[in-house]
């Protein structure tokens, strides 16, 4: 049999709302059977997971009933449990510190460093290298690195959405701009072109330029997507050293800043612009978006734009992971093996970029995603997952995400300075930092 890593944890408590607190316990790791034995009876394994859209969950239940089908002597049933995802990770935290762990759960990417450095997750890189089939060479190493520890492997990355910018080519082509797609050819794709593009299409259209999804002043994190192009990040790479202050962050949030009360490229605070509604211009959203596209506008989607320092392929991850806590986390670890094996990869494909390189291709993506044609598949999802970084992500980023909202919440006004803001950021993130 291969060993299997198994880990203690559980959550400690929850710092705020949606913080998560995670603390390793027990004596030291232990050893489960990488190929489970079969249990005196059957057993049922639970997921949870946080889309409620009833064909994913379809073809999840489809997959795991195959292997209940193949396993009989090891699960009665697996059943997939969604919890709404604004209240998901509170969720799953205080089952952990109720000690009610599911067998299996999706993790967002932004809290991966806590969930895999507490101990709460098994290893299970041996189960899956050692599985019939699986080719875990196949898996890209730029999407585990988030999920690895002293050489495990403790959830398996099986969604990798790159960021993308849609654009509205009826408001682009109305206000006499030029198009985002020409200039990816001419290779003069930046964030200077698309900050012109965005400022007067706005002014033309009596609409928004350009929207950053899901940012609304309030999740900071996602303009990471645009801070990437400078260099930048929150924190210092071993997350012990705030890099607010550093140059190249200062130099994209004036861009930002300014993008913004100068310009009027990016929407205000208080305003609410839908892209797939008509509402912008252009969106910084993830690939997946696509589904919510319709014949009310021309559109077409382009690769993220380069700023200073190049362009920089940023992707949203979400991992799979079995929890120590479970009562079967070897069977759990196998459940996993089965779903994320080539075939089934591929299934998964139709709405979560894999991280298997052999499905990243345009031909097999295509066949999922009919909206999007194999040029705009290759630019914008096979190359873009290639080398992406995340967005941040740190073992305290629960403490941090509001620490820092709160400290820019000055930021976003005509008047702000900068760089004072950054360093009030920087000051009142250095002690979590330090922890």
């Amino acid at each position: 049999m291969i060993p299997l890593t198994r880990r203690c944890g559980l959550a400690a408590g929850l710092a705020a709302v949606t913080a998560v607190g995670l603390t390793a316990c027990g004596s030291g790791d232990q050893e489960v059977a990488g190929e489970p034995e079969a249990p005196a009876e059957p057993v049922s394994l639970t997921m949870t997971v946080w889309t409620a859209d009833e064909g994913q969950l379809a073809m999840f239940q489809s997959i795991a009933d195959a292997y209940v089908a193949e396993n009989p002597d090891l699960v009665a049933e697996v059943s997939f449990e969604a919890i709404p995802f604004e209240d998901y990770t509170t969720s799953l935290t205080t089952r952990l510190a109720g000690g009610n762990a599911p067998d299996l759960a999706w993790i967002l990417e932004s809290y991966a460093p806590e969930f895999v450095q507490s101990g709460a997750l098994v290893d299970v890189g041996p189960t899956l290298q050692a599985a019939d089939g699986y080719d875990y060479d196949d898996l890209l190493d730029s999407s585990l690195s988030l999920w690895q520890q002293d050489d495990g492997l403790f959830a398996y990355p099986f969604s990798n959405s790159p960021f993308a910018m849609f654009v509205n080519t009826d408001q682009i082509e109305a206000a006499g701009q030029p198009s985002p797609a020409d200039l990816v050819a001419a290779d003069e794709w930046t964030y200077e072109a698309a900050r012109e593009i965005a400022a007067a299409t706005a002014e033309e259209s009596g609409k928004q330029g350009l929207v950053v999804r899901d940012f609304e002043y309030q999740v900071w994190e996602n303009l990471s997507t645009i801070w990437e192009g400078w260099g930048a990040a929150p924190w210092s790479e071993d997350g012990t050293q705030c890099t607010f202050t550093d140059p190249e962050m200062v130099e994209a949030m004036t861009w930002i800043h300014d993008a913004t009360f100068v310009d009027g490229a990016l929407p205000g605070p208080g305003t609410t612009a839908d892209f797939f509604a008509g509402d912008a211009a252009m969106t910084i959203t993830q690939i997946s978006r696509a589904s919510s596209l319709d014949e009310s506008f021309g559109w077409d989607v382009v690769p993220l734009p380069a700023g200073p320092e190049g362009r920089q392929n940023v992707i949203g991850q979400a991992g799979i992971g079995v929890f120590a806590q479970a009562e079967n986390p070897d069977v759990a670890a196998d459940f996993l093996a089965w779903f994320t094996n080539p075939e089934n990869a591929e299934q998964l494909a139709a709405n979560f970029p894999p991280p298997r390189e052999s499905l990243l291709t345009s031909e097999v993506l295509g066949a999922a995603n009919p909206l999007l044609s194999e040029e705009q598949l290759q630019a914008v999802v096979v190359e873009g997952i290639q080398d992406a970084v995340t967005k941040p992500a740190h073992p305290s980023f629960a403490r941090l995400q509001e620490a820092v909202r709160i400290e820019l919440d000055s930021l976003w006004s005509a008047d702000a300075d900068v760089e004072q803001v950054l360093g009030d950021v920087c000051t009142a993130i250095d002690p979590v930092l330090a922890d």
